[in-house]
């Protein structure tokens, strides 16, 4: 198929000269920098990882993305894409954690179940990739399902938030990196392209070194939650290499695989609509099923390496990279490997984990305040697809968002297993599910649309497929 007509600087089969390629990369991993930073932070309240530990996963995340992003770009749909970490997997993965028998372990238990929950997944994503089922598979999946199931990413967890960003009574410090999120993101975007393009990074480094201002300068002494401490950085090695099954052998529950399915659905779902973007700006061939198909199948891959090294998450597309490249106009796949390089090489440097521990929890908070919202609203856009005079699709989205908030509500509140004895193994996996917000509105959302009689115009199909 032909290429598609573009503007661009550099295009997908252009090859920079690497004194333009390298600077060029640097720019797509800090692009993606923000995002991925994010998830190990929320890991470690979930996983009750040490400020070391925490650091690791920092390290392995970034390490396991490299890889990913240069098996994608190179063998897999060769698209000019950045593999990174998933927001899916957190309201699953925040479930395993809590689940009977795993909330009161410690740390490389609960890691070792999430290994074992993604693994298995990957295997799935693999299959539902090579075998071309992703096209089947699809066709059940209507703007109808995506938008309560990716909104519920962001809304599902909203008990990060505040709670942080407030954390030790020290809101200046959380509403600080609020403002500046949005004063970069919202009212200063167009006046620079920087602006646009790392609205989160800057908002972090400037509460950041508000901190270490204030915390050099006796304001904030150690024990206060904005207490910026560097220590620990200096304490930690040079070179930290993730090495396979560095938290110990994976364990495998059929509850906790079960449960980290839907995020591979919603992971999935995101990636293929990233798939046409990014070739549409990059100025690549409209990706065809077999492209589609091998994209999905090396994302598992990505996993089942993410679930080898346990960064506590799998990889998926990232938004944000093409959203770069639609600024930058460059979409050339060199540039993107050497990205994946960069990833991969400060990935191993000890202290560079270590330096980004030391970011003080209301910074973090105020980060999720922003992030979190930005992603439900992600999902909500899906409906402009959709007729939204239409009771029957009201009734499905209000009825799926409802639920995906409110039942997870109902198992925290549970004072013993769902169930005992023969039907254990049943409780357990209704458990996993049903404390994931998202896992109970997509399941919800996807059974109600596909069986409640509607139109493929109705149900924002038409729509959907023409924006494609």
């Amino acid at each position: 198929m032909a290429k598609q007509p573009h503007d661009m600087i550099y295009g997908i089969e252009d090859k920079p000269p690497l004194k333009e390629a390298i600077p060029l990369g640097f720019q797509q991993y800090l692009t993606m920098f923000g995002s991925t930073v994010a998830i190990p932070f929320i890991l470690a309240d979930a996983l009750g990882a040490s400020p070391t530990q925490t650091a690791q996963l920092i390290g392995t995340i970034f390490f396991v993305s490299g890889i990913a992003t240069l098996l994608q770009s190179t063998f897999g749909n060769r698209l000019p894409v950045v593999q990174g970490g998933t927001f899916s997997f957190l309201a699953p993965t925040i479930a395993i954690c809590g689940m009977a028998g795993i909330s009161d372990a410690g740390f490389e238990v609960k890691m070792q179940h999430v290994q074992g929950a993604i693994i298995a997944g990957s295997l799935v994503e693999m299959l539902v990739g090579f075998t071309g089922a992703v096209g089947k598979l699809l066709r059940l999946v209507s703007p109808v399902v995506i938008a309560p199931t990716i909104a519920l990413i962001g809304l599902a967890l909203f008990q990060f938030g505040a709670t942080k960003a407030g954390a030790g009574a020290n809101w200046p410090i959380g509403g600080l990196t609020i403002v500046l999120i949005i004063l970069f993101s919202q009212y200063l975007r167009k006046r620079h392209r920087v602006f646009a393009m790392y609205p989160v990074l800057l908002g972090i480094v400037g509460a950041w070194v508000t901190c270490m201002i204030l915390s050099a300068t006796g304001v904030f002494a150690p024990g206060h939650a904005a207490y910026t401490d560097f220590e620990k950085v200096t304490a930690a090695p040079i070179l930290q290499v993730p090495l396979p099954f560095q938290w110990g052998m994976p364990q495998f529950a059929t509850a906790a695989v079960v449960g980290i399915l839907a995020g591979y659905l919603a992971s999935i779902i995101e990636s293929v609509g990233d798939y046409y973007a990014c070739a549409r700006l990059s100025g690549a061939p409209i990706p065809t099923a077999k492209v589609v198909n091998r994209g999905i199948g090396f994302e598992g891959i990505g996993c089942f390496i993410a679930g080898i090294f346990g960064s506590g998450n799998g990889t998926t597309t990232y938004s944000e990279n093409i959203g770069a490249i639609g600024l930058t106009r460059v979409g050339s796949r060199r540039v993107i490997q050497c990205g994946a390089c960069i990833m991969i090489g400060l990935a191993v440097l000890g202290k560079f984990g270590a330096l980004f521990s030391t970011i003080p929890q209301p910074i973090v908070g105020g980060m999720y305040c922003v992030m979190f919202g930005m992603i439900a609203s992600v999902g909500l856009s899906n409906l402009q697809f959709v007729d939204l005079n239409s009771a029957r699709n009201l009734f499905v989205i209000g009825f799926s968002l409802f639920m995906g908030l409110s039942v997870p509500e109902y198992f925290k509140s549970l004072e013993a297993p769902l169930l005992t004895g023969s039907g254990k193994w049943l409780g357990d996996i209704l458990t996993s599910i049903g404390s994931s917000g998202m896992s109970v509105g997509a399941i919800i959302a996807l059974f109600l649309d596909n069986t409640i009689p509607g139109t493929d115009e109705e149900r924002g199909l038409t729509a959907w497929k023409k924006s494609a």
